[in-house]
């Protein structure tokens, strides 16, 4: 049976959606894989060209006897090219999507961008020549020439600009000096440079033994050929940073490159500027917020050789490095390392994957790690290294937890604690500087009762219901199972009347802070304050600088940032991030609540952290006042035993999307089916039910939950539903699309 091939012959990402067809002869067979370097017949002269296969198939979709075959596979030296397009096949195959989408994931630039040219004139004859030719200039009353020769004489080089704008000279004078060999232009590539404005100061590192035994760790590893996954577990202020340059310096005396990935765009300034400050301008980043100019340039730096370090999210992963050593991902916890668009792949694991293709080594870094690597390094798949101190030996922040029940009780309605406005107060009196992190991430109206912490969750699924505002009136359902009920008009467990969603927002809390205290300087960080290219740097800078006492903002405060003279954290309603409909609430609440505590005390004094909570007994929380991640992974990892959810087990989730709600129904209800009677074993199905959003600008939405221990039997299982879609002739006007493992409702 004829296989067949889909070549690609430009690699620029605008043509990426032009592949050929070829057929595979016979004697190739095992040679043709996605990725690899061939030479085909091209065009009507069948003149040879090179291309990268991106897909092999079973089946043609064009005339059989119209396709050219493969002429022979190109050995010698691998294209980064063909590291990349390996890539994209694995990740179409392990998260669902076309070859296409991974291609276009994997391949970083969008499209061409012309690139900065700097042009100089030069001087290409010697002085005395020169000055003869002066003469006859000034004879002549040659006078534009003979000024740009005058000037040339003085300064051999000039820039193209200088000569056309500052001196009134017209390229026309320019070629007629080309002309007769008397100057040339030469042209030299000008990259945009986002490290252009940062100052390289060297500062050696001096490793406590914690790191030190660390960076031993990885590096006795390395240098004996084994690599591997290690999970970096330290907790805030021991140093990780550090451990990342030390370990990324002696990648680089090898002559190999590092790839450094970090969650949010909040971290690039300062994560760069210690960078840049140890290796200058071997360091570049890529973030969103560059220009596409900007990002075009620092991946043809890459690939060209002329950087070594690449920091940046997770598009960062894709850097053209050929000869990669090592990727580190910091704050491996974070949601944001999951793409919400096809494919949805992890960074993570497309990060081991990719350092497996290369011989490289992957350094994952965190002080909350999410409880899948956590998971993995104690059944023995990563290699797990623990800094338990922070530098110095500086004690972690004292910890109280506040219940807000027992303020309402005494009057207190103000999102403010009477313990929080106290130690506010002192800290402002000290001019010491206070953060205030309002925990909405996730935040997705769930109803609660403010006299006793009662929250409506799903008897079924263990999860918080949403409330949905209908025609029909206010209802409470679960994003996992469908399960519905009316929404109370008191309180099922207490019978108090204050019961309903919780409302708050940033500038919210900026005002009561204003009223409360009119004396203190503040700054809100939230996404109305950091739309700008220079937001975040600009608000973290004048809070660095002490220009305000006060920090407000979400999530995106906590994350890696240092401020010495911050002695205290209060975190607003922690419940926010706990009481979602999904089962890394308690997950996510810890993990910020532990970041958000870690800010506090990286200084000469010692911190102080509240958290204000309607629910102090829960294990998240009671686990985030000990700063004690071992207690809370026991918690939580018996749960996800009990309610078979990942990392014990794995979650396949089917996405159906149609115009019409029965059309999505009826398919929904029949693939549910079609799956069960397949009658696979070890295999639950969920579902099908409405998405967390059921319908998006008029397009409906249903979902379905497949589990699993075995992940290849979901892959599998993924692979037959999309041939099975991909030949099935009476399909309706119904998109389907697939999710592994999803971090946040669909």
């Amino acid at each position: 049976m004829s296989e067949y091939a889909d070549v690609i012959i430009d690699i620029s990402r605008e043509n990426l959606d032009h592949v050929f067809e070829y057929r595979i002869p016979a004697h190739l067979a095992d040679e043709i894989y996605p990725g690899v370097l061939v030479k085909v017949p091209f065009g009507k002269g069948n003149r040879f060209l090179r291309g990268f296969v991106v897909e092999v198939k079973g089946t043609a979709e064009f005339d059989e006897s119209k396709i050219k075959e493969i002429a022979s596979v190109e050995t010698g030296s691998v294209a980064i090219e063909s590291q990349l397009i390996s890539l994209a096949a694995w990740m179409r195959k392990n998260y669902g999507a076309t070859m296409n989408q991974a291609l276009k994931t994997v391949i970083p630039v969008k499209r061409k961008i012309k690139a900065k040219e700097k042009r100089m004139v030069v001087l290409c004859m010697e002085e005395k020549e020169a000055k003869e030719q002066l003469l006859l200039f000034q004879k002549k009353h040659h006078t534009a020439r003979e000024r740009l020769l005058q000037e040339l004489l003085e300064h051999p080089r000039l820039s193209y600009e200088i000569v056309t704008q500052k001196l009134n000279i017209s390229s026309a004078v320019i070629h007629a000096l080309e002309d007769m060999q008397i100057v040339r232009t030469e042209r030299e590539l000008q990259y945009r440079n986002p490290t252009c404005l940062l100052q390289n100061k060297t500062t050696p590192i001096r490793l406590n033994d914690m790191q030190k035994r660390a960076v031993d760790t990885v590096l006795s590893d390395l240098h004996q050929g084994v690599h591997k996954t290690y999970l970096l577990h330290g907790v805030t202020g021991s140093g990780k940073t550090e451990v990342y340059i030390e370990l990324i310096a002696d990648i680089l005396k090898e002559g190999r490159r590092a790839i450094v990935l970090i969650p949010e765009i909040a971290l690039t300034y300062q994560t760069v500027m210690r960078f840049y400050g140890r290796f200058g301008e071997r360091v570049s980043i890529m973030n969103s917020r560059m220009s596409q100019g900007e990002r075009y340039d620092q991946f043809l730096r890459a690939k060209n050789g002329e950087i070594d370090i690449m920091i940046g999210p997770r598009s960062a992963l894709f850097t053209p490095f050929f000869n990669l050593g090592l990727i580190i991902i910091d704050e491996e916890h974070e949601g944001s390392y999951k793409s919400e668009i096809l494919p949805r792949y992890h960074a993570r694991e497309t990060a081991i994957e990719r350092a497996r293709a290369a011989g490289a080594s992957v350094v994952l870094g965190s002080a909350t790690p999410s409880i899948d690597s956590y998971y993995k390094a104690k059944t023995g798949e990563y290699h797990l290294i623990e800094m338990k101190n922070r530098v110095s030996k500086k004690p972690l922040p004292s910890c109280e937890v506040v219940d807000l029940r027992e303020e309402l009780k005494k009057g207190n309605r103000s999102i403010l604690s009477v313990r929080l406005q106290t130690l506010i107060a002192d800290r402002l009196a000290k001019k010491q500087q206070i953060m205030l992190f309002l925990n909405r991430r996730g935040f997705s109206g769930f109803v609660s009762c403010r006299a006793c912490g009662y929250v409506m969750k799903c008897p079924h699924c263990d999860v918080s219901l949403s409330l949905h505002r209908e025609a029909a009136g206010e209802k409470l359902i679960c994003h996992y199972c469908g399960y519905e009920e009316e929404k109370p008009r008191a309180c099922p467990k207490c019978g108090s009347n204050y019961i309903g969603g919780f409302k708050a927002g940033t500038q919210m809390i900026e005002c009561v802070v204003g009223k409360a205290f009119p004396q203190a300087r503040m700054l809100r960080m939230d996404f109305d304050t950091t739309r700008s290219k220079d937001g975040y740097e600009r608000i973290l800078s004048a809070f660095a600088n002490h220009e305000a006492d006060i920090l407000i903002g979400t999530q995106m405060i906590v994350k890696g940032h240092d401020f010495p003279n911050v002695t205290l954290v209060g975190i607003l309603a922690a419940d926010l991030s706990m009481n979602v409909g999904d089962y890394r609430a308690a997950e996510r609440t810890f993990q910020l609540l532990t970041q958000a505590a870690g800010r506090a005390g990286r200084g000469r004094e010692f911190g102080e952290v509240v958290i204000q909570t309607y629910n102090p007994e829960h294990y998240s929380i009671e686990a985030a006042k000990e700063q004690d991640y071992g207690k809370f992974y026991r918690s939580e990892i018996a749960v996800r035993k009990l309610a078979s959810y990942p990392p014990v087990s794995n979650m396949l989730l089917l996405l159906l999307t149609a115009e019409r709600e029965e059309e999505a129904e009826y398919e929904a209800a029949y693939l549910a089916a079609l799956v069960a009677k397949a009658k696979i074993e070890g295999l639950k199905i969920i579902g099908p039910a409405s998405a967390a959003v059921g319908k998006v600008k008029d397009i409906y939405r249903k979902v379905i939950y497949f589990k699993h221990r075995d992940y290849a039997q979901l892959v599998e299982l993924k692979d037959r539903l999309e041939l099975f879609f991909k030949k099935r002739t009476d399909r309706k006007q119904v998109n389907v699309s697939f999710d592994f493992n999803p971090l946040n409702g669909i």
